[in-house]
C-alpha cells in the first residue's frame, strides 16, 4: 500500500507522463516543489515497490499497477476539486483543501461523492436549489 507521500508522488507521474509524455526526476522535483535529492530517493522507493521503472540517468516509467493507481489517484484529486467548487467553498481554498483531505478518506467514500456530484450534475434544478439555499443562510 502506498504512503501518502508515494501517492503525491505516482499522482504528479502520472500527470507529468499525461502532459508532456515523460517525467523526469527534475520535472517532478519542480512541481513537488522538493530537492531533486528527495525525489530521487521516493522514486528508488516506488521502484522497489513496483510503482515505477527507474534508470539512473535515463528517467522513469509507471507499471502498469503505477499507472493504475497513479489514473485513480489524480480522479480522486479533480473529483473532490468538483465536490468542493459544486457546494461553492471559494476557489481560493479548494487546492489546500484537497490536499488536505485527499490522503484520509476512504475509497467508499470517494464514490460516494462521485454519486453526489453526478446527482447534482444530472439535474440543473438540484444545483440551483443548493445554490438558493446557500444564499438563504448567509
Amino acid at each position: 500500500m502506498a504512503t501518502a507521500s508515494m501517492e503525491d508522488y505516482l499522482e504528479r507521474i502520472y500527470q507529468l507522463i499525461e502532459d508532456k509524455g515523460y517525467a523526469r526526476v527534475s520535472d517532478i522535483a519542480d512541481t513537488l516543489e522538493v530537492h531533486p535529492s528527495s525525489v530521487t530517493k521516493m522514486v528508488q522507493k516506488l521502484d522497489k515497490s513496483g510503482y515505477v521503472v527507474y534508470e539512473k540517468y535515463r528517467g522513469l516509467i509507471l507499471t502498469s499497477k503505477g499507472n493504475k493507481i497513479g489514473k485513480r489517484l489524480v480522479y480522486r484529486h479533480e473529483l473532490l476539486e468538483e465536490f468542493l467548487q459544486l457546494i461553492g467553498v471559494d476557489e481560493s481554498f479548494i487546492y489546500q483543501d484537497v490536499e488536505g483531505i485527499e490522503h484520509h478518506i476512504s475509497w467508499d467514500a470517494i464514490d460516494r461523492i462521485g454519486d453526489l456530484v453526478q446527482y447534482f450534475k444530472d439535474d440543473p434544478a438540484r444545483l440551483n436549489a443548493l445554490n438558493n439555499y446557500h444564499k438563504e443562510e448567509e
